[in-house]
């Protein structure tokens, strides 16, 4: 069984040699390890795979010994995570289905290992894409009057089918802070990003218009202050003054498809650490 160990505190001398001389005197043998140090804040960040011997059987006396002799010591944030459990993914969708699709394709092929327990929805329109797949879906209208009560359904749809993270494939809503506090880090959305950039409901039609050279797209944990959460994936593609705006629309898309992917593979692997909202993403 492989166990990924993520830590951060502040950084200090000997923190590698401890963890590493820890994971091995319990019966633990690392088949990866990666850190970084983030010298202004003074921070220290690593990620390790550990494979335990076959007659280890008491992971959670390993947490209690971590955290006695090794988190108290350093004043570590950290967690353990095995790959025995899928996590379980819930998606959020409003009426494009680009994204969509492409995470379905995925989880279908074997590419994305997690349980995706339902789809959710503010409209009905894309019902049928989650019947292909058979995946439950839900219909929850979501608009200013019936705001909290909308809210209310997808807390408890979230807590029944216990799920891990969110991802928000084209979901056309704004999440409240109550949602966002119950999932920190654990939501993911994808938008446009352009140089310049431009807001408002037409932005390749606003790109096109002032004849951008570059489009691009960012997935990101989603915070309470609007598309200004932790990135964790970003890429470009160009763009000339021969592409029509169909063709902006469509290389968008495409780029939003690959971004978001990414962006939850990361993810889904643990190789994603936030701290002041920023990211540290290990290979």
């Amino acid at each position: 069984m492989k166990t990924t160990i993520l830590i951060h505190c502040p950084d200090q001398a000997g923190i590698i040699c401890t963890v590493t001389g820890f994971i091995s005197k319990n019966k633990g043998n690392i088949v990866y390890l990666d850190q970084h140090v983030d010298k202004p804040a003074n921070v220290f960040f690593m990620r390790t795979v550990v494979e335990f011997e076959e007659d280890f059987t008491d992971l959670e006396h390993f947490k209690i010994l971590f955290q006695k002799e090794l988190a108290s010591m350093y004043n570590m944030q950290w967690s353990i995570h095995t790959d025995d459990k899928l996590p379980k993914m819930a998606i959020f969708v409003s009426k494009y289905k680009h994204c969509l699709y492409d995470l379905l394709s995925r989880y279908r092929s074997g590419e994305l290992s997690v349980e995706i327990p339902f789809i959710l929805s503010n409209h009905n329109d894309l019902r049928h894409i989650a019947d292909q797949f058979n995946i439950p879906f839900f219909h929850v209208p979501f608009n200013k009057e019936n705001r909290v009560e909308a809210e209310k359904e997808q807390l408890a749809l979230l807590e029944k089918y216990n799920i891990d993270f969110i991802v928000l494939a084209r979901y056309m809503q704004i999440v409240s802070g109550t949602l966002i506090n119950k999932f920190p880090n654990k939501i993911i959305n994808i938008h446009h990003s352009f140089l310049p950039a431009f807001a408002g409901a037409k932005p390749y039609h606003a790109a096109f218009k002032r004849g951008v050279k570059i489009i691009g797209a960012t997935s990101h944990y989603i915070t309470e202050e609007l598309d200004a959460g932790p990135i964790i994936e970003q890429d470009v593609t160009t763009v000339t003054h021969s592409h029509s705006i169909e063709d902006f629309i469509g290389k968008g898309r495409d780029l939003e498809k690959i971004v978001l992917s990414r962006g939850v593979k990361l993810h889904i692997a643990r190789k994603t650490m936030v701290y002041n909202n920023k990211t540290v993403i290990f290979s």
